[in-house]
C-alpha cells in the first residue's frame, strides 16, 4: 500500500476485466478464462493422442502435439496451428483451440503442431513473429535432428515435405508475416517445405475505417475491442497503419517482389474484420505470381469454427482446407 500523498497506479487500459495495463506499467491478468471460452470442456478424441512439448527454453515457451491414430502406413502431412486472441490472449491449451486442433489432426490427417508465443502487452509485437519463426526453426531441426521427437517417427511417419500454416485471427496475421519472412521454397527451413498458409479470419488493421468494421458489433467482438488489442500489442506510439497490423499501409514495405506459397484467406460474412481480409486477398492476388484465393462464409462471424467445431459451416471449412492441401501437396 503507497503511502500517504503519493499517487496510485490508475488502469490505463482494460480488456473486459481479463487483462489490465496500469499507468505504471504494470500488467494484470485474471487467471479466469471463462468469459472467453464459455466454459468449453476439453473434448476426448479417441482417434487423436495430444501431448506438450518445450520449444523454446530461453523464453519457456510449450507446443503441443496432435497426432492421429492411424491404421496406414503412410506418412502424414504437418499442420501448424497459430492461435488467436489479439496478440493478448490464448494459448495452445484454451479449450475452443484445443479441440479445433484434435478435429484438424483427425478431420485432415495431420501432425498438428500448436505452438504457444509471448504475449502483449508483456510483449509487445514483433515478440509474437519472433516466436512463431522459432517454432518452424523447431519443426525443421526436428527434420533434421536424431534425437527428434519420437512422434515424428515409427508408423505412420510425418513428411516434412508437406507442411502447412494454418492462423486463426492474430494467429492469420501471424501466417502473413512467415508466408512473407521466408517466401517461396522455404530455404531456410529445408528439408521442411511449407507448401501454403491458410489465414482464417486474420487480424489486419489500419486507420482508416472499412465498411464492415464501422458496422454492428458482433456477439463477441466490437470495434472497442480490436482497438484496444492493437493499443496493447503494437510498439508503443505505434498507429493501426503500423506494417505489423497494416501490410498495405503508407510506410509497409513492398509485396510484389516476394514469391511466396500458395495462400488461401477465409472470412465469415458478419465479422467486423471481413473487409481487411477481403481486400487483403485481392490485392495480393492480383500480383504477378501470386496464388491466393478468398472464401467467405455468409452469415457467420469472427471464429465460428472454434465457437461451433461441429456446425456445418465448421465441416465445410476442414473440407475446404483438406482440398486446399491437396492441390498443392505436389508442386515442385
Amino acid at each position: 500500500m503507497g503511502s500517504l500523498g503519493e499517487e496510485q497506479p490508475q488502469v490505463a487500459e482494460d480488456c473486459m476485466g481479463l487483462l489490465q495495463l496500469l499507468s505504471n506499467g504494470t500488467v494484470l491478468r485474471s487467471k479466469s478464462i471463462d468469459l472467453i471460452t464459455q466454459q468449453i470442456p476439453l473434448a476426448n478424441h479417441e482417434t487423436v493422442l495430444f501431448k506438450d512439448s518445450v520449444f523454446h527454453k530461453p523464453n519457456n515457451l510449450h507446443l503441443r502435439l496432435y497426432k492421429p491414430v492411424l491404421v496406414s502406413n503412410r506418412t502424414i502431412p504437418v499442420v501448424v496451428f497459430f492461435h488467436g486472441g489479439g496478440f493478448c490472449f490464448g494459448s495452445r491449451s484454451w479449450p475452443h483451440f484445443h479441440n479445433f486442433c484434435l478435429t484438424l489432426a483427425s478431420s485432415l490427417h495431420a501432425l498438428v503442431v500448436a505452438p504457444d508465443y509471448r504475449l502483449a502487452p508483456e510483449h509487445r509485437l514483433p515478440a509474437a513473429f519472433e516466436d512463431a519463426e522459432a517454432a518452424l526453426v523447431w519443426l525443421r531441426d526436428q527434420a533434421v535432428s536424431s534425437d527428434c521427437d519420437h512422434w515424428f517417427e515409427g508408423g505412420p511417419g510425418v513428411d516434412f515435405d508437406r507442411v502447412y500454416v494454418l492462423g486463426d485471427s492474430s494467429g492469420g496475421n501471424i501466417a502473413h508475416h512467415l508466408a512473407f519472412r521466408f517466401g517461396s521454397g522455404s530455404v531456410e527451413l529445408s528439408p521442411v517445405r511449407v507448401r501454403g498458409y491458410v489465414l482464417l479470419g486474420p487480424f489486419f488493421g489500419g486507420e482508416e475505417r472499412t465498411k464492415s468494421e464501422d458496422g454492428p458489433s458482433e456477439k463477441k467482438l466490437n470495434l472497442d475491442l480490436l482497438d484496444k488489442f492493437w493499443r496493447l500489442s503494437l510498439p508503443e506510439g505505434a498507429t493501426r497503419d503500423h506494417p505489423m497490423a497494416n501490410p498495405f499501409g503508407p510506410t509497409s514495405p513492398a509485396l510484389e517482389s516476394i514469391s511466396i506459397e500458395p495462400m488461401l484467406v477465409i472470412a465469415g460474412g458478419l465479422e467486423l474484420l471481413k473487409d481487411r481480409a477481403k481486400e487483403y486477398a485481392y490485392k495480393l492476388k492480383k500480383m504477378r505470381g501470386k496464388k491466393v484465393d478468398y472464401i467467405e462464409f455468409e452469415n457467420e462471424e469472427h471464429g465460428f469454427y472454434n465457437n461451433s467445431p461441429s456446425s456445418d459451416a465448421a465441416q465445410q471449412l476442414l473440407r475446404i482446407i483438406g482440398d486446399f492441401m491437396d492441390n498443392f501437396s505436389n508442386i515442385i
